[in-house]
């Protein structure tokens, strides 16, 4: 089951940037692991402080040999380096992906495919 990833990590907004920046290479590590579909790390365009963290995994698996890594031992080393203020991240299960847009072209909320049990 897919697995998504999302949070915010706060900073003093003097060193977001170069949190970020220095980021870079750890980021592209876990976009060339096995599993991972996405992996942004993007500054929120309100808050100078904050970092919004979005990642998605293939499966528990996949996520589970990244959590143990080498590029997330780096990340936590190298962000702790920036003095973070505060960190909020949670995990979601998926069980089903669909278009926002309908086949009619109209965004909706609801689902169009059953949920698989």
């Amino acid at each position: 089951m897919r697995i998504v990833i999302s949070g915010e990590v706060d900073f003093d907004p003097a060193s977001r940037a170069a949190a970020l920046a220095g980021a870079r290479a750890l980021i592209d590590q876990a976009l060339a692991q096995k599993g991972c579909r996405h992996y942004a790390w993007t500054p929120d365009p309100f808050d100078a402080g904050r970092i919004h963290v979005f990642e998605e995994w293939d499966s528990a698996d996949e996520l589970a040999a990244h959590l143990a890594g080498p590029a997330y031992a780096g990340m936590i080393a190298h962000l702790s380096g920036f003095g973070i203020r505060g960190a909020v991240t949670r995990k979601y299960r998926v069980d089903l992906v669909e278009p926002v847009y309908g086949p009619d072209g109209k965004p909706t909320a609801t689902f169009l495919t059953a949920p698989r049990d």
